[in-house]
């Protein structure tokens, strides 16, 4: 919640960020910077430009497509983001290559994939004499159901998994700087001086969160599969989800920036409460120090695209 002697109506910022090992990335209109904690208590920043894919082709920038965009810049963005975190925030001197990460990254991007979208199908399987029973004609009716079934279970792997890697020691640390970040973002919204003690008084969840993402993207995916029908091979099956999975991504893409803009409207907060829950699990309360890792991002950010501090 946020501390009562805050201003109730923030304004909207473009700014984004990510939490990376013992750090946080911000993101702005034309730069993105990442600081990360040394284990000599260092901070230490680095500043690069932001892709220009979309200032390259105005089709790009269209609604749904820039949300294909906004995804891939975000995992371009993460591999740099990460291998400069993992580099900086060890004691032990290791090089870490782009194309190391770009490997990880491809195989957690398919793993992911496998987990979220492929398991769900293999499981829907043993839920169709289920439904043939309470449906038993080939009709809409029946695919929507099938549909359904799918995205619960999806949705319970979701949630189990952020369970599970929420009770490990390394990821509570990633999750306590995604809360610096989030706290950070609302006091920079709110106009308020960019020291640890204010910042600390805002919440760490907020609506444009990639875990709120993550969420409707698990949602719309159950209508926009809807719409595939039940092809009657399994492999036909997964390979449309993949095939759609671009669009379902951009139609999410602009649910939460509209959210974004409208956060304070009452259809908004109902519409997005559950992603805000969730993120009880993919945030924690950070320290002051790693709040001033997260200000060191902000700061360099805003520095470097000519703008105020907001203080």
């Amino acid at each position: 919640m946020y501390h009562t002697c805050m201003i109730s109506k923030p304004t909207p910022t473009h700014i984004g960020g990510q939490a990376v090992l013992e750090g946080v990335m911000m993101r702005g209109k034309t730069h993105w910077v990442v600081s990360v904690r040394r284990p000599d208590d260092q901070i230490v920043s680095t500043t690069k430009p932001l892709p220009s894919w979309a200032k390259r082709w105005k089709f790009m920038r269209w609604p749904l497509v820039r949300g294909m965009v906004a995804l891939a810049e975000a995992l371009t963005l993460g591999i740099g983001a990460l291998s400069f975190s993992a580099q900086e925030s060890s004691d032990e001197d290791i090089e870490i290559g782009t194309k190391e990460m770009v490997i990880t990254m491809i195989i957690g991007f398919a793993l992911a994939l496998g987990l979220f979208f492929a398991l769900p199908v293999f499981l829907t399987r043993f839920s169709h004499n289920m439904v043939d029973v309470l449906v038993p004609a080939k009709s809409w009716e029946k695919t929507i159901l099938l549909n359904v079934v799918e995205g619960g279970i999806r949705l319970l792997i979701f949630f189990g998994y952020l369970v599970l890697v929420s009770r490990l020691k390394d990821i509570r640390r990633v999750f306590e700087y995604h809360g610096a970040e989030h706290k950070t973002i609302h006091a920079f919204e709110h106009g308020v001086e960019m020291v640890p003690e204010k910042i600390d008084e805002f919440s760490t969840l907020h609506v444009r969160c990639g875990t709120s993402f993550l969420l409707v993207v698990m949602v719309i995916s159950i209508f926009i599969f809807a719409l595939l029908g039940t092809p009657p091979s399994i492999l036909t099956r997964i390979g449309l989800r993949f095939l759609v999975l671009p669009f379902v991504a951009g139609i999410s893409y602009e649910i939460i920036k509209f959210a974004g803009r409208h956060e304070n409207t009452k259809l908004v907060k109902i519409i997005m409460s559950p992603g805000l829950a969730l993120q009880r699990l993919t945030t924690r309360p950070p320290s002051r120090d790693q709040i001033e890792v997260a200000v060191a991002s902000l700061k360099d950010l805003l520095v470097v695209e000519g703008e105020s501090e907001g203080s």
